[in-house]
């Protein structure tokens, strides 16, 4: 399989299966799910990175488990747009990625993702622990969810 735009998503999966948002940090990666309407993301877990071989493993473990047609993962741009180490670092992973499991992937611009759920979570009162615990998670939700609501409506065809 090979990159896509994140419009062309639907086009390219099996009805009714759903999109993989992945959030990749050096440490973490956090992991959302959307529901088979593509309408709704929602966070499932935040992987402790090892090597990327035990990563690539939950991952196909979750394709498996929860039908997945696809995955759009953030990409960390810089301020101004442009990609450093860390937008490579990720399409370096997405490379090795679809050599294992092959699925379409999106890129999906995740700047300023983690402080808007840090900033939700501060506001929802959620103490410095859960929010350690959670945030990964939540910022993959937030990519996701922000690519989910850019696609057309997927219920007019």
């Amino acid at each position: 399989m090979t990159f896509c735009n994140p419009a062309d998503l639907p086009s390219l999966m099996r009805p009714m299966s759903r999109i993989l948002g992945l959030d990749l940090g050096t440490k973490t990666i956090g992991i959302a799910v959307s529901d088979p309407f593509l309408s709704v993301a929602s966070p499932i877990e935040t992987i402790q990175r090892k090597k990327f071989t035990k990563d690539a493993e939950r991952l196909a473990q979750i394709v498996e488990e929860r039908n997945i047609g696809a995955f759009l993962i953030g990409l960390p741009l810089n301020m101004d747009g442009t990609e450093g180490p860390r937008a490579q670092s990720t399409r370096d992973f997405a490379r090795e990625l679809i050599l294992r499991i092959d699925l379409p992937v999106a890129f999906f611009d995740e700047r300023m993702s983690t402080m808007a759920v840090e900033r939700a979570m501060v506001e929802a009162d959620m103490t410095r622990k859960k929010r350690a615990e959670r945030v990964d998670q939540l910022a993959a939700a937030y990519i996701l969810q922000a690519a989910l609501d850019a696609m057309p409506d997927q219920s007019l065809g």
